[in-house]
Order: C-alpha cells, then structure tokens, then sequence
C-alpha cells in the first residue's frame, strides 16, 4: 500500500499557512485602524472633553459631555425595551416547537441582518412622524430593534444548555411552570444571558445610520427622552466632516472613548463566555 504521510503533511503545513496569511490579512487593517485611532484620539482626551459641551462653530475648546449623556441615554432606552421582549421570545423559542416558533425564529434571524439604516427608516415612519419630531425615544427604539435578535438568540441557545433534569426537579417538587422558569432556568443561564445583552449593546454602541433619523443631534445637554439628542457616533458623523481642525480633534478623542467602551463591553462579554464554558 502506497505511503502518501509526506503528501498529507505537506498538505497540512499549506492549509496552516493559508490560514496564518489570511489571519494576518485580517488582522492587519484592524491594528492599522486601532492604531491611527489611539495615536490621534489619545492625544485629545483631557478633562474638558468629558466635562464641558460643545463651543460654536469656529471657535476653539468645547467637549462632548452632551454625547456622552445622549449615548447613555439612546442605550438605556434600548436595553429596556429590548431586554424584557427578547428574553420572553428566546424563552419561547427555547421551550416550543413547531411551525409557529420555526417562522418566529426565521424572522429573528432576518430581523438580525436588515441594514441599521432601513431600520432608521422604518423607526422615522413609525415613531417620528407620529411625535411630530426627532427624539431620544425613537433613536432608543431604533437601537432596541437592533439589540433585540441578539438578545433573543443568546437567550434562546443559553437555555438550550440548561440540563433538562433541572427544570424536571423544580417541577417535581411542585413549582408551576412560570415560578420554574424565573427562578430556577434563568438564574441558571443569567451568565449567559448577561453576555448576550453585553454584546448587543456593544453591537449598537457605535451606529450611527438609524440615530441621524431619530436622535437627530442637539449641541446641548438635554435630558428629555421627547427631544433630540447629541451622541458619540453623531458627533464623531459630524465633526469629522467639518471644516474646522478643533472639530476634527474632538471627533478623533469621541472615536478614541468610544472604541475603548465597545472594547470593553466585548472583552466582558468574552470573559463571562468564557467562564460558563469552562
């Protein structure tokens, strides 16, 4: 029988180096992006950045605090109005089958690849026009209807994990079904959960597409949800557009603070991933 152990590690060591090319390929232009962004971004963080608003055009000085609060904001708004619907959807799509949950979970998926702009659209059609304006309600909306299929799914296959044996017990001792699923399955699959809506937030962080045609944008602290407001991502559109290098300077030091939040937030999701695997 004809030996071919030199052509099958020949093989071996091409496909490593196809895939070692093609990381590095990948690799690459994101530390050339993360790079120019810390190398400009740091050299505009200061105090006043984070503590003052932005001055008028033209003029020198100002900050982001207006962003920042608006950011805060638009994600708040987003985490309450996804969180509770997606985790009751991934909950049903975890513990049912059927025709029903098969067309439940296409139209998750399909909802997870609409384009964050049409998703602008459909929250200005919705929610603008019948307030009458721009508002941090229908940007939180938007966003919501973004995080909302990565809560679902990261829900629905956290619970699929869950030991079936563990829900027999509760229901055995006498617990209804509902008291079984709030008190015993979710706690059990909270980690996981938690890692999911981490991600989604880290997911919507930096859109930028649906809050030009809900937020809007303000050049003022505002914390009225039923007016416009200012966000990283809107300030980072605007700046960097503008004829003024200060401008310039404040979008880099935006950009730089909200690269290192969305780090963050996918550094702790990966960890509690992490941790619930090992």
């Amino acid at each position: 029988m004809r030996d071919n152990t030199g052509i099958r590690l020949l093989k071996d060591r091409v496909f490593k180096s196809i895939i070692i090319i093609f990381s590095f390929a990948v690799i690459i232009p994101l530390g050339l992006i993360l790079f120019g962004i810390v190398k400009n971004g740091i050299s505009a963080i200061n105090w006043d950045l984070f503590t003052k608003l932005p001055t008028p055009p033209g003029e020198a000085g100002g900050g982001i605090l207006n962003s920042i609060v608006g950011s805060l904001i638009l994600i708040l708004i987003a985490v309450l109005l996804s969180v509770p619907f997606g985790i009751m959807l991934g909950i049903f799509l975890s513990e049912n089958k059927g025709r029903f949950a098969d067309v439940l979970g296409i139209l998750v998926n399909t909802l997870q690849g609409v384009p964050s702009i049409v998703i602008g659209i459909v929250a200005y059609l919705w929610v603008v026009k019948p307030l009458g304006g721009f508002s941090a309600l229908s940007g939180g909306i938007a966003l919501g209807i973004m995080m909302l299929p990565i809560v679902i799914k990261s829900t629905e296959e956290t619970l699929k994990l869950i030991p079936f044996s563990l829900k027999e017990a509760a229901l055995g001792l006498g617990a209804s079904y509902v008291r079984t699923m709030f008190k015993v399955v979710l706690p059990a699959g909270f980690s996981g959960i938690l890692s999911g809506i981490l991600l989604g937030i880290a997911r919507i962080a930096g859109e930028t597409a649906p809050l030009l045609f809900t937020a809007f944008g303000n050049p003022y602290l505002n914390l009225n949800i039923f007016k416009p407001v200012d966000s990283l991502p809107l300030v980072i559109f605007n700046y960097s557009m503008s004829p003024y290098d200060d401008w310039h300077r404040i979008a880099w030091g935006a950009s730089f603070v909200l690269v290192v939040m969305v780090l963050v937030l996918n550094i702790i999701a990966r960890l509690r991933i992490w941790r619930n695997m090992s």
